[in-house]
Parts: C-alpha cells; sequence; structure tokens
C-alpha cells in the first residue's frame, strides 16, 4: 500500500477529525488469539542483546474484549495489547509482538535534550529525516495529530531477519504532560502489505496508553 494511501486512511472524514487516528471499527478482537492470556507466561528470546528480558505485569485479562492490560514498569508505560501477543521489557524497552513476529510493538522514553531536539514536533521531524538518510529505500512523513502528538509514517523499510517482506513503520511521539522536557514514543512495525491494518491497530494502542511520571 502507497504511503499517500495510509495516510489517507488515517486523515480521512470531516475537517475536524481529520488529524486523529481511527480504528475504523476494528477492535482489539480483530487482532487477537483467544488464550485467555496464557502467551503472556511463556518466555521467549526475542531480545538477545544485554540483560535478559523480562516479562511485562499482567494488570489484568479482559477475554470479551481480546486485550491485556499491561505494565511496562522500566517505562514506567501501562498499555494494552491484543491477547495471544507476548510482552516483556529489557533495561531500555517495553516491547510486546504477535505470534510470528510481524507485528512489533516497543515502547520507549525519550529525553528531548538528549536526542538534540526542543521538543516532540522537533523530534518528530528529525527522526524522519534521519530515517530516510540511514535506511533507503524508506520514505517517511511526519505530521501532528489532534492531541498534540505527532504520527511518523515510515514505507518501504527493509525487512529484518525472519521478515517475509518489507515493512511499514508507525511512530507515535507524545510529550509528557507533566514534563515537556521528556516523551513517550511508541513504534509499531507491520509487514508492508498491512499498513493499512496496522494503523488501524496503533489507534487502538494509542487510544489505551497510560505514561507514569518518571
Amino acid at each position: 500500500m502507497l504511503l499517500v494511501t495510509v495516510l489517507a486512511l488515517c486523515w480521512a472524514g470531516s475537517a475536524q477529525a481529520q488529524s486523529n487516528l481511527d480504528a475504523g471499527g476494528m477492535t482489539f478482537k480483530d487482532f487477537a488469539t483467544a488464550d485467555n492470556g496464557a502467551s503472556f507466561s511463556r518466555r521467549d528470546s526475542m531480545i538477545a542483546d544485554g540483560p535478559g528480558p523480562s516479562h511485562a505485569q499482567i494488570l489484568g485479562i479482559d477475554t470479551a474484549n481480546g486485550l491485556a492490560r499491561l505494565r511496562f514498569k522500566v517505562v514506567k508505560i501501562d498499555a494494552a495489547v491484543p491477547l495471544g501477543w507476548q510482552a516483556i521489557q529489557d533495561q531500555d524497552r517495553g516491547v510486546a509482538y504477535n505470534a510470528d513476529q510481524s507485528y512489533r510493538l516497543i515502547l520507549w522514553r525519550v529525553d528531548f535534550a538528549s536526542e538534540g531536539v526542543d521538543n516532540a514536533e522537533q523530534y518528530a521531524t528529525t527522526k524522519v529525516g534521519t530515517i530516510e538518510a540511514r535506511r533507503p529505500p524508506t520514505k517517511g512523513q511526519a505530521r501532528k495529530l489532534g492531541d498534540g502528538s505527532y504520527l511518523m509514517v515510515y514505507e518501504n523499510v527493509p525487512p529484518s531477519q525472519g521478515d517475509r517482506e518489507s515493512r511499514t513503520v508507525f511512530d507515535v511521539i507524545t510529550a509528557n504532560p507533566s514534563d515537556p522536557k521528556e516523551g513517550v514514543l511508541m513504534t509499531l512495525g507491520v509487514p508492508a502489505s498491512q499498513g493499512g491494518r496496522g494503523l488501524k491497530l496503533l489507534a487502538l494502542l494509542k487510544k489505551n496508553i497510560k505514561m507514569e511520571p518518571q
């Protein structure tokens, strides 16, 4: 799917809603495997570098809605992810992914000063330019959302080991309301052929994320 088409899914609708993400009627159940949360107790070695990962804390399993509510203590973020996924954390980030690891979510804390920028807007525009320069033929675009966060979309991202095709990657950077000098970065990577579907999942993930003070 072309980048302009993916973005059109996001910006479609009334003028008031053009800068908001929209799940298009999809729910977590569309991305879930009904296993009553069993997958979140399985050990996996997806992250091989540094100290071994630990499980994210399970806050609750919502079988009716196809999701698990989790706490990633290392980044002080609560999030909801589909049932049937796995969720772990290392010393720097929270990670969640589906059974075949084709959908991959990463949650980070960002210190704007250490990244050489003043705010979320500068972070978004700088990162798009950096990714395009470092990872050709990747093409990116950034846009401000209605709540003041910024969406970055990258297309033609080269596949990593184990991927069957190129990738579409979405970033959302949100400034911390209690400390504008830092933000939370949510990154969701999906197969390029499923970019539109991934954007709808991103809307669900974003709606259910909660950051705690550092």
